[in-house]
């Protein structure tokens, strides 16, 4: 990972945090890129601040792009200013702490470190990592439920635009402009995508208000310490849209992992999430009611996994991940189409 900024090592770092944080001096102590990160870079900073209200020895994280990034995604500041607003409602999220936008190098967000371990890998097969996996569950529901109670317009916000008048179908319009530019480019066609959004617009359900979503809350996007919940991470894609979409998300096969019979991200059924979700005061709803909300989410994370290859494929960004990404796409036509089986269209 390459720090943001020029100079002596650190350098820009210690003077912005010096500056922003009311410090005579800040040392980084340690820099170490940590591990994921395909769109933005993550590392960690172990820093000691002399003077000022944060005087003392800290652990942070320091989050930064990627040498290649995706056209939707939230810049630095933006993002920083979603988890002020996401900490402020009491989700659980990494302390926002500093933002950097000095144009001097790279935009760049400091937060707290958080204890936990994130790879869904683990998490969905390792039963002492997560012993209670309903309590879990209901845990990841209560608190996307206080994210949803955001609601627009938000003074602090307003970079988000107008929130669409109905999601479901605003989303099947962009998705379907995706793939079009995608066909267009590669010469190629995915009939069982296809199928999967025309299904999506036959069926689009009556629009609920807009809320903010955090738009890629699943397993592997979330800190586990101690079997409880910690912190909810990567909010580049957050925005306003209908609610049943994050719930739909979260409950897709695709992020299953080892678990793909445990309908809640793999530690636990989907009964459970959707049941902490509308204690907290998210609406009520059945497990077939998030049907529609899946196969959505299938199709969604088809096409990124197609634009993430041609990102290899173009030479955009050379990457044995991005380009193995494609093949993902079958399973999850596959997944499309049995979620759709029996519509006599």
């Amino acid at each position: 990972m390459s720090e943001p900024g020029g100079g002596r090592p650190h350098v820009r770092i210690e003077s912005f945090l010096a500056h922003a944080g009311g410090a005579r001096r800040v040392t980084v102590e340690r820099y170490e890129r940590l591990s994921g990160g395909a769109i933005q870079e993550n590392a960690a900073l172990d820093v000691t601040v002399d003077g000022g209200p944060h005087a003392g020895r800290h652990a942070w994280v320091l989050r930064t792009d990627a040498p290649s990034g995706v056209a939707v995604s939230r810049t630095r500041p933006e993002e920083y200013e979603l988890l002020r607003v996401a900490h402020a409602a009491g989700v659980k999220v990494p302390e926002p702490l500093f933002a950097c936008s000095d144009g001097q190098g790279p935009d760049f967000f400091v937060m707290a470190r958080v204890p936990g371990l994130a790879a869904g890998h683990r998490l969905t097969k390792d039963a002492t990592l997560v012993p209670d996996g309903e309590g879990l569950a209901r845990e990841l529901g209560a608190n996307l439920a206080r994210l949803h109670a955001v609601r627009p317009p938000h003074p602090a916000l307003a970079f988000l635009g107008e929130p669409p008048a109905d999601g479901a179908r605003a989303t099947i319009a962009g998705y379907r402009r995706d793939l079009d530019a995608l066909g267009a480019v590669r010469g190629e066609a995915w009939p069982a995508l296809e199928w999967g959004l025309a299904w999506c617009a036959r069926h689009a359900p009556p629009p609920l208000a807009p809320c903010l979503l955090h738009r890629d809350y699943r397993t592997g996007n979330y800190l586990v310490h101690e079997g409880r919940l910690a912190a909810v991470l990567d909010w580049e894609f957050a925005g306003w849209g209908d609610a049943r979409e994050d719930l739909g998300w979260m409950l897709a096969r695709c992020w299953r992992f080892a678990r793909p019979d445990r309908e809640a991200g793999g530690i636990a059924g989907a009964a459970a999430f959707l049941e902490g979700y509308a204690q907290a005061g998210g609406q009520r709803l059945t497990p077939a009611q998030t049907l529609y909300w899946q196969v959505l989410a299938h199709l969604r994370w088809a096409v990124i996994a197609l634009q993430q290859a041609e990102r290899h494929r173009s030479g955009a960004q050379r990457s044995l991940e991005l380009a193995l990404t494609a093949h993902i796409v079958p399973e999850l036509e596959l997944e499309i189409l049995s979620l759709t089986e029996g519509d006599p269209a």
